[in-house]
């Protein structure tokens, strides 16, 4: 609140209102909110939409939760505990073919290209996806870069049963490359570049592979909601992200100011660096061509459908969902709301 009351005192909460709102949703309608990891940079466009009074001015309280991967928000979702969620559209694809008639849909697109990558050190000798065969590939279970190695893994022509995999709790992925445990980790771009380098790497002794440069044209994380909350609340929904929409325009530009509204939730945070990882979030994830000419937060549904195409033969699914099984645009706000700076 002393936040809030800051950033008002200052004129950069309520003003814009009146031209930017296009409409009201149901006065104090109650959202539980669960992000996708823990509050950082990338993060910054829910928490700023509650400091600035955004949610507020659509008639919502909102209540935002740390969360522990994709898979647990859309599961949480899901569940009825949580009313909307900020996860992988992907792990949403999985979740829907493994729970039919659990109905969550994705509802806003943040990430407009997908941030997953493979990371190793130059003195590994890895330059190429080829070079991968025989080398130890490590990351967390749940991490949709070592999910989707297999997709990849197709793409680029290799087969990834040569590729050895070895699981690991979060907190190890870094420090495993480093020590030589692994040979090559998967993990956001955002975050393993600059983990790596929070821990003495150089930069210019990374070498990456991101999935997009080769030929994997994967979404990112959206917000999400459960069938039940747009059944009973679409007005909450649209208001919920015309909030949002207002927010991505103010991170964009104050990027420091983003992420002091984060520290608000984690104090611990290096700001510094959640400075840099919400750029390259920016710079990498949501300034990209398609969304400097239609603006961010929609999809092209072609795109959309060959992704979900592309996860169903890497993954062995025989039934993917279709592309109005997992996304809606009923909920988005006009197009003047969603231009990049």
């Amino acid at each position: 609140m002393q936040m809030r009351n800051h950033l008002m005192s200052l004129g950069l909460a309520g003003g814009l209102a009146s031209t930017l709102m296009g409409g009201t949703a149901l006065a104090q309608t109650s959202i539980n909110f669960t992000l996708d990891w823990a509050y950082q940079g990338p993060t910054s466009a829910i928490i700023a939409a509650n400091a600035l009074g955004y949610f507020d001015e659509e008639g919502l309280s909102v209540n935002i939760d740390s969360g522990s991967g994709s898979a647990g928000a859309v599961t949480r979702v899901a569940s009825g505990a949580y009313q909307m969620g900020f996860a992988d559209i992907n792990a949403l694809v999985e979740f829907t073919v493994a729970n039919p008639g659990q109905e969550v849909k994705a509802v806003f697109m943040v990430y407009d290209a997908a941030p997953f990558g493979l990371y190793t050190l130059k003195s590994s000798g890895i330059e190429t996806p080829e070079d991968l065969i025989g080398k130890r590939l490590g990351g967390p279970v749940f991490d949709a870069s070592y999910k989707l190695f297999p997709a990849f893994a197709a793409e680029v022509g290799i087969d990834e049963s040569q590729v050895p995999r070895v699981n690991m709790d979060p907190p190890l992925r870094e420090a495993m490359l480093i020590q030589g445990e692994v040979d090559v980790i998967s993990g956001h771009y955002f975050s393993s570049m600059l983990d790596l380098q929070s821990r003495g790497v150089a930069e210019e002794d990374i070498v990456y592979m991101l999935y997009a440069d080769h030929g994997m044209d994967f979404y990112g994380n959206a917000v999400i909601a459960s069938g039940d909350f747009i059944e009973s609340n679409p007005e909450a929904i649209a208001g919920f992200n015309r909030a949002v929409a207002r927010a991505m325009q103010f991170i964009i530009e104050n990027r420091e100011e983003a992420v002091a509204m984060v520290a608000e939730y984690d104090p611990l945070i290096d700001q510094a660096l959640e400075v840099r990882r919400l750029g390259l979030a920016i710079d990498i994830n949501i300034d990209t061509d398609y969304t400097r000419a239609n603006g961010f937060g929609g999809v092209d549904h072609d795109r959309l459908a060959n992704s979900i195409s592309q996860l169903a033969a890497a993954l062995k699914i025989e039934n993917p969902p279709t592309v109005d099984d997992i996304w809606t645009d009923a909920f988005l706000p006009d197009a003047e709301l969603r231009q990049l700076p």
